[in-house]
C-alpha cells in the first residue's frame, strides 16, 4: 500500500470514528469534552480501538438478571431474590464487563448474605464471589492487556449475575471457558496459600483434613501428598471415600459409618502434625484432640455453624489453653483476603499444575442432585441448599447459558 492509498484509509477510518463521537456525545457544552476535555468521556463510547465493543451497538442486552440480598439472614433462599429486569453495568476506564459463563457457589455465601463480613453494608446488595466468562466490553486503559473475547475468572463480589463488572487488575486470563479454572479462584488458593504459609509441610508429616472431598478439601489432600506428607481425610459417604482415594488421600474415614475419633486414636496414636479444618463443632473439638505434640490447627472456616443465628456451633472452648500447652500446639486462622498479595503466584502455580496433569480439580455441576444440572441464576438456591445437604464432590459450580445472541 502507498503512502497516499495509507493515508487516506486512515483517514477514512479516524473521521468514521470522529462522527460516531460526535453523536454520542451529549449536544450541550464543549464538542472538544468529547475528547478528553473537563467533561467525563461516557463509558458506553468504546470506538477508541478495535478492541471495543460498541455498547450500544452489539448484541449485550440493556437488562440483565442477577441475585440481590434483600434481607440479612444466614438463610440464603430468605435472604436473596432474583432480579429479572437489573442494569447491565457499564465498564469503567480500567475495567471489563464480563458475561458469566460458570459462577462458583462457596460455603461463605450465606455468612455475605447474613451481613457478616461487613456490618456497615445495608441490602440491597450483590452476592456471588467468583466467576468465569468471556470479555464483552472493556475500558481503555483496561484494553493495554485485555482483547473483547477473551475468557477470564475473577474474584469480585456480584458475581451471580449474568453479567459482572471486574476490576482488569483482579482478572485472570484463562486460555479457555472451563469450569474446572472455577474450583481454583477460592477453595483452590485458599488450600495453596494457609498450607504454604502456615502448614510447615514436610515428607511424612502426618494431615487431617476435614471435609476432604469438598470444594477447598480436594486441594488440601493433593497439595499435602505432593510434599509427601501422610494424608487422612474425613468424608460423609463411600463414594466420597473413593474419590479421595483416587486424587492420593492415605486414609479415607466416613464418618457417617466409622468413629474418627477412635480410628484416628488407634491408628495414630502419636496424632496429626497438621489439621486443615473446615466443619467446626464437635469435628473442631475432635481436631484440637488430635494434635500432636508441636501439631498445627488451621481453621479455614466452620460451616456446620453458618446457618445458624451466630454463625456458631459450640465448641470445647474452656479446657482449650491446657490443651494447647500440654502439646505446644496452636491454632491458626486463615482468611484469603488478607493474603492477596500470595494470590497471583498460587493462581499462577495451580493453573500450572492442572494444565500439566498433576492437579486434579473436581467440579459438581448438580448431575446427581433431584432436579438435575445446576443450569441458571435460579438454580443457585439449589446450588446453595445442596452444599449444605454435604451432597457435592469437589466444588459446586453453576452454569448460565448464554442466551444471548452474541455477536463474538
Amino acid at each position: 500500500m502507498s503512502f497516499n492509498t495509507k493515508s487516506s484509509a486512515l483517514l477514512r477510518c479516524w473521521g468514521s470514528r470522529f462522527w460516531r463521537r460526535r453523536r454520542l456525545c451529549p449536544l450541550e457544552g464543549p464538542f472538544w469534552s468529547c475528547f478528553g476535555g473537563a467533561q467525563p468521556r461516557p463509558i458506553v463510547d468504546m470506538s477508541y480501538s478495535r478492541h471495543f465493543l460498541d455498547f450500544q451497538g452489539s448484541s449485550i442486552p440493556s437488562s440483565m438478571k442477577k441475585l440481590v440480598v434483600t434481607k440479612l439472614s444466614s438463610n440464603f433462599r430468605e435472604a436473596v431474590a432474583l432480579r429479572q429486569d437489573a442494569p447491565v453495568p457499564l465498564p469503567g476506564d480500567g475495567d471489563l464487563l464480563v458475561r458469566n459463563r460458570f459462577i462458583g457457589i462457596n460455603a461463605s455465601d450465606i455468612n455475605y448474605s447474613a451481613g457478616r463480613y461487613d456490618t456497615s453494608v445495608k441490602p440491597p446488595f450483590d452476592v456471588g464471589f467468583e466467576g468465569i466468562g468471556d470479555v464483552v466490553a472493556l475500558g481503555l486503559s483496561a484494553s493495554a492487556r485485555y482483547t473483547v473475547g477473551q475468557a477470564v475468572a475473577y474474584m469480585t463480589p456480584g458475581s451471580f449475575a449474568e453479567y459482572t463488572v471486574v476490576p482488569a487488575k483482579q482478572a485472570v486470563l484463562l486460555p479457555s471457558v472451563k469450569p474446572e479454572f472455577l474450583t481454583l479462584m477460592v477453595s483452590g488458593t485458599t488450600a495453596y496459600i494457609s498450607l504454604k504459609e502456615l502448614g510447615q509441610l514436610s515428607e511424612g508429616k502426618k494431615v487431617l483434613v476435614t471435609a476432604a472431598s469438598g470444594g477447598t478439601g480436594q486441594f488440601a489432600v493433593q497439595l499435602s501428598k505432593k510434599a509427601k506428607c501422610h494424608v487422612i481425610g474425613t468424608c460423609s459417604s463411600d463414594e466420597k471415600a473413593g474419590f479421595l482415594k483416587s486424587i492420593g488421600c492415605d486414609h479415607p474415614i466416613n464418618y457417617k459409618t466409622e468413629n474418627v475419633g477412635a480410628v484416628i486414636k488407634r491408628d495414630y496414636p502419636e496424632g496429626m502434625d497438621v489439621v486443615y479444618e473446615s466443619v467446626g463443632g464437635k469435628m473442631f473439638d475432635l481436631a484440637v484432640n488430635s494434635l500432636a505434640t508441636k501439631g498445627r490447627l488451621i481453621v479455614i472456616g466452620f460451616i456446620s455453624g453458618y446457618q445458624n443465628p451466630t454463625g456458631l456451633q459450640p465448641v470445647k472452648a474452656e479446657m482449650l489453653p491446657a490443651k494447647l500447652l500440654k502439646k505446644s500446639a496452636s491454632i491458626q486462622g486463615f482468611f484469603l483476603n488478607h493474603y492477596l498479595s500470595e494470590y497471583k503466584m498460587a493462581m499462577e502455580h495451580l493453573l500450572t499444575m492442572y494444565e500439566s496433569g498433576e492437579l486434579v480439580c473436581e467440579v459438581d455441576l448438580g448431575d446427581m442432585s433431584p432436579e438435575g444440572k445446576f443450569t441458571g441464576l435460579e438454580s443457585v438456591f439449589r446450588a446453595v441448599d445442596y452444599m449444605y445437604m454435604g451432597k457435592n464432590i469437589g466444588k459446586i459450580v453453576v452454569e448460565l447459558p448464554n442466551s444471548v445472541n452474541s455477536k463474538l
